[in-house]
């Protein structure tokens, strides 16, 4: 089973990066605190740090342009498309063996 990616708000984000510089406790304690990984509020931080404070959010279905949500779309389908071919392909070969 495939496991979902937690969408954390940007106002979320901007505030864990806070919370982390103003509680003075390391990466992992400041994580745990806000339940989020380690290596989550870490990215958030870097991004931060390179944007002037400001942590880069997209949103689930934010695209910047209708291409990009196209492109989006099409490697959904694709996804779907091989996710097929290889259920096709097992049922094949448990035929195949009897």
């Amino acid at each position: 089973m495939e496991k979902r990616k937690k969408q954390y708000s940007e106002e979320f984000k901007h505030d864990a990066v806070n919370y982390y510089y103003s509680s003075g406790k390391s990466m992992k304690d400041a994580a745990d605190d806000l339940k989020i990984s380690p290596s989550s509020l870490n990215n958030w931080i870097q991004s931060a740090k390179s944007n002037g404070g400001i942590v880069e959010h997209r949103g689930s279905g934010n695209y910047s342009s209708d291409a990009e949500k196209e492109i989006a779309r099409l490697k959904k389908e694709l996804r779907d498309k091989e996710d097929a071919l290889d259920i096709l392909k097992k049922a094949i070969g448990i035929l195949n063996e009897d």
